[in-house]
């Protein structure tokens, strides 16, 4: 018999079990199931809309295989067991095929809110997504059940038959009550599964699991959803009826039980330290404001695993840092070269270089891995060339690695982690944000910038000669300001434009620019005032100028570079590189919404 000191280690534990006794380490602790479907949660809340819906119409059509198994079995047997035998198989195909479930997301992104790592819109953004492919693929699979000849004539109206059990003969408040004991029946099969170490237990409790469904005369709402389009097709129901009749109160049986008898319950189970152990340790949380109102409150999502960890730099005080996201660091020099030359402009100044290695949603991301430290290594010899770029300015240089799946939305994180004085960022063809979007268009157009930011468009970069059309306001500030620098540090002409909406007002416009351009330290700027169409203006002006430096609209220039709409009209009609200044400004939501400062 083994002693104590024999039995069997876990990291993940805090203390050793005993080998003997009624507590054996055999299986996972509660907190270790835990983690598993956190960690597992943490790479589906971020997944694209995409694949949740397809994942999810692919989890519709196999619960139409259930629906249609059930019916036929049914048209042949009184025995309601022989008849339930081929229940489950279709949620056997979304367990084992990894398809998307809506009740089986009661609980995984559910998990994440509990431990403030998502928030409520990231969680509603995924239910929805879910549960309309669920319904896709439900709604498509009654009508071919119902307009093809799949069903035998027995089989079709068992089918109709065990419709209308739920739809016409249960009522309101039963089907929550049946529908709530079956969400905690799949909720409960996903915490079970977590805490399976092989998979013939995994298919046999799968399998268990959702037979007790049919057997307790229990509803599941993609079910229903299947059923009530069958009987519409049928005739023997009106949609709109069915829907609130049948679907809703089942939908949000399924919800509530799912998510308060199973996930609430055993979250509260768990200890305190669920997650601060092993490799868990350090994980950053949301605030409550941001748990309910995600984005709008500041963040709407935080990686379990923390990518950006490390990019903060302690920068000497009162030095100028100048944060330089690269995506491709062959075809980048001349992006941070223009940043080194920003940052020579002042007395002492830092430029740090932040790699985003964007990889494929699925790869693990753990620092310990053979592919994470190749990554690396590779980011470093593609690196070595910006770093040749550097040194041929008197500035101080720090450089750091990201490997993410998730890309611009590190880079906002990394910078808001490293507080720098201003993000010079590249756009345009080849950057990995250049299509992206972190969230949600609503999410982007209410986000906050962490600090002053330049886009710029390296084609062919010339600060040799800078306009900067403005109209006052925060944004023009920052553009002037790179104008300034851009003088002091190489000698570049600037020249201000003003556009008035006619020529009777061009004197006043002229009086305003050169009364704005005094406290920005340009009076001895080229002053250019023209009339009429802005755009047209701006590129009539361009045509002898080696940079252009626009502020941003009332809106704010990411969002607008995320939708590809950013100043991409005035960006394709001048012949010269095009530089994007925004400047961090508290804007209500209703503000942003409207364009209006």
């Amino acid at each position: 018999m083994s002693g104590p000191e024999d039995a069997p280690s876990d990291g993940a534990s805090d203390a050793v079990a005993p080998s003997t006794g009624s507590v054996v380490r055999d299986r996972f602790s509660s907190d270790e199931v835990f983690q598993r479907i956190v960690a597992d949660a943490d790479h589906e809340i971020t997944s694209g809309a995409r694949e949740l819906f397809f994942a999810g119409v692919a989890g519709g059509l196999a619960i139409s295989v259930t629906f249609l198994l059930y019916a036929s079995m049914s048209a042949q047997t009184d025995n309601p067991l022989l008849a339930a035998l081929l229940y489950p198989l279709g949620f056997l195909y979304i367990i084992v095929g990894g398809y998307q479930l809506y009740t089986e997301n009661t609980l995984p992104p559910v998990a994440l809110v509990l431990e403030r790592l998502a928030s409520v819109p990231a969680l509603l953004r995924h239910w929805s997504i879910v549960f309309a492919g669920n319904a896709a693929g439900g709604v498509f699979g009654g009508l071919v059940l119902a307009w093809t000849g799949v069903f035998e004539p027995a089989a079709a109206a068992e089918a109709i038959a065990i419709s209308e059990k739920g739809a016409l003969h249960t009522g309101w408040w039963d089907l929550f009550v049946k529908g709530a004991f079956a969400g905690l029946i799949v909720a409960g099969v996903v915490w079970v599964e977590f805490a399976a170490t092989d998979t013939i237990s995994r298919v046999v409790m799968v399998y268990l699991a959702f037979l007790a469904i049919p057997m307790g005369n229990l509803f599941h709402s993609v079910v229903s959803v299947t059923e009530t389009v069958y009987l519409v097709a049928e005739g023997n129901l009106a949609l709109v009826p069915g829907l609130y009749e049948f679907v809703l109160p089942v939908f949000l049986g399924n919800t509530v039980g799912g998510v308060v008898l199973v996930t609430i319950v055993n979250y509260y189970q768990t200890s305190d330290r669920r997650l601060e152990i092993d490799r868990f340790e350090g994980v950053r949380r949301l605030s409550l404001p941001e748990v309910l109102l995600g984005r709008v409150a500041g963040r709407s999502y935080v990686p379990l695993f923390d990518s950006v960890d490390g990019v903060d730099l302690e920068v000497e005080e009162g030095a100028y840092h100048v944060f330089v996201p690269i995506s491709n660091p062959r075809l980048e020099s001349e992006l941070v070269s223009f940043a080194c030359t920003l940052a020579s402009a002042q007395e002492n100044a830092t430029v740090q270089t932040v790699h985003v290695v964007q990889t494929p949603e699925r790869m693990d991301l753990d620092r310990d891995s053979g592919q994470y430290r190749r990554i690396l290594r590779e980011s470093e010899r593609l690196m070595a060339g910006v770093r040749e770029t550097v040194d041929e300015h008197d500035v101080d240089y720090h450089h750091s690695t990201i490997v993410s799946n998730r890309s611009v939305e590190d880079v906002f994180d990394a910078a808001a982690q490293a507080d720098p004085d201003l993000v010079v960022m590249g756009w345009g063809e080849g950057q990995h944000w250049d299509a992206a979007r972190a969230e949600g268009p609503l999410d982007q157009l209410v986000g906050r910038l962490p600090c002053d930011f330049l886009l710029v468009d390296p084609r062919d970069l010339d600060p040799s000669r800078v306009l900067v059309p403005t109209k006052g306001g925060p944004d023009s500030a920052l553009a002037a300001a790179v104008a300034r620098d851009l003088r002091t540090a190489v000698g570049a002409e600037v020249v201000l434009l003003q556009v008035a909406r006619d020529p009777t007002g061009e004197e006043a416009a002229e009086t305003d620019l050169r009364r704005w351009a005094a406290e920005q330290d340009l009076a001895d700027a080229e002053i250019l005032v023209e009339s009429g169409d802005i755009e047209d203006a701006i590129v009539r002006s361009a045509d002898d100028c080696t940079l252009l430096v626009l502020g941003a609209t009332e809106q704010g220039l990411l969002v607008r570079l995320f939708r590809r709409t950013l100043h991409r009209d005035v960006a394709d009609r001048v012949a010269c590189s095009v530089a994007l200044a925004e400047r961090p400004v508290d804007r209500s939501l209703l503000q942003r919404l409207l364009g209006r400062s």
